[in-house]
């Protein structure tokens, strides 16, 4: 029976494990989620003041700016700080690209692609 004893335990570990990676999961596709409803409400919010802006707002625009806001700091009380656009795109590259220096006036290099895409 030990050898009965020790499957059984083992099988006990393998679900415990395969409930953990399900609420991680869980839990994965929820922040998802609430970061596509902050997302959504930024955006509205975005709409509502372009159109202040541009003078197409409603008579209620203040209120459903006041809303908006609002909604995002309940948003921020319950999933901490909405991170920006800015945010987003440092942390899935580790450095941007740097412009082109055109102080200096080189002459190409076998490495340049000239217009067409091929090289010389």
């Amino acid at each position: 029976m030990a050898l009965f004893d020790k499957v059984k335990e083992q099988a006990n570990q393998l679900a415990q494990k395969a409930q953990e990676a399900g609420k991680a999961g869980q839990a994965k596709v929820q922040d998802a989620q609430s970061k596509r409803k902050a997302d959504g409400i930024l955006r509205q919010l975005g709409e509502a003041y372009y159109a202040q802006r541009t003078g197409t707002a409603g008579s209620d625009n203040n209120a459903e700016i006041d809303r908006l806001i609002a909604e995002l700091k309940t948003y921020e009380s319950e999933h901490g700080p909405i991170a920006s656009a800015d945010d987003d795109a440092t942390t899935s590259s580790s450095a941007p690209d740097a412009p082109p220096s055109s102080s200096t006036s080189e002459a190409p290099t076998d490495t340049d692609t000239p217009e067409g895409g091929f090289k010389l």
